[in-house]
């Protein structure tokens, strides 16, 4: 791992409670089937791109969430059409459905989930921007790429910690999808990602943090009962209003967030500087310059 990759301090034999028995074992393998067919539907059809209607994207994402078990709950503003960065806490594999059931979007997508069964595909195909966070000086052209999409209208979505938290703590949002949403003159929504048990009791069974497997993961959401997720589509945040990249990734974070305002503390590693437009310095003195 790169020292300037984003992490967390969040394991699974620290963070997530236990869960699943034997018995759950029936129903898990008939969510498992549910939830594969489903996206080899959405392979399928995948080459229709901007033919397939955004409502059906949007019910099709909502459904691969549901048929996992999770019932899903999306509360708050509309996202506005044209280009729009979405932003949100990032805790599980969940999160990209659920974000994209707010507003089908081109997410953006670490490299080497080009290598996941079926979902690594599907990812290929939807028109994913993929960032290798181990080569800091690709950095800048991602900006770019993010920029262009947008100004073509498009929306895209990024989970700027740049890594997963297990959802009762959470990481501090970088900086560069921001510089891209102001080089192209586009809102921000953010949006605020939080996993429960049916009754209001905090779950953090659907992260996918620290050395957990994608295997494991999903496995601990198929077999887990009364698991709900809720989405909290923010207000926009206006082009304009922010003049720096700093500035609006501090306005879309507490957004994000329980208590607006706070900000949990970040792990005590050097991360990505994030904060790079296209075009600015790289390595380590940009990273300084960052802070």
């Amino acid at each position: 791992m790169s020292v300037w990759q984003p992490s967390a301090p969040c394991t699974p034999g620290a963070c997530i409670e236990a869960t699943g028995s034997a018995s759950a074992v029936p129903r898990a393998v008939l969510r498992m089937g549910a939830v594969v067919m489903l996206m080899l539907a959405g392979i399928v059809l995948s080459p229709l791109g901007g033919r397939i209607p955004a409502e059906l994207v949007r019910r099709w994402c909502r459904w691969i969430v549901r048929a996992a078990g999770v019932r899903v709950r999306i509360t708050g503003a509309t996202a506005p059409a044209g280009g729009l960065l979405l932003v949100a806490n990032h805790i599980s594999w969940l999160d990209v459905p659920l974000l994209a059931a707010v507003r089908p979007a081109r997410m953006l997508a670490k490299s080497d989930i080009r290598g996941w069964p079926v979902a690594g595909p599907l990812t290929a195909r939807s028109g994913a921007l993929f960032i290798d966070r181990t080569r800091l000086r690709a950095l800048p052209r991602t900006v770019a790429q993010i920029a262009d999409a947008l100004r073509r209208g498009q929306a895209v979505g990024v989970f700027p910690e740049g890594s997963t938290w297990c959802g009762r703590a959470q990481g501090t949002f970088r900086r560069a999808a921001f510089q891209a949403a102001l080089d192209a003159g586009v809102p921000v929504q953010p949006v605020r990602l939080r996993y429960r048990i049916e009754g209001g009791t905090p779950s953090t069974v659907p992260a996918f943090i620290g050395d957990d497997s994608l295997l494991t993961s999903v496995w601990r959401v198929l077999t887990a009962r009364g698991l709900v997720a809720e989405v909290e589509v923010r207000e926009v945040i206006a082009p304009g209003t922010h003049g720096d990249r700093r500035a609006l990734a501090r306005a879309a974070q507490p957004a994000t967030e329980g208590r607006p305002g706070r900000i949990h503390a970040a792990p005590a590693v050097r991360t990505a500087p994030e904060s790079l437009s296209p075009g600015a310095p790289s390595g380590r003195l940009a990273a300084a310059r960052a802070r």
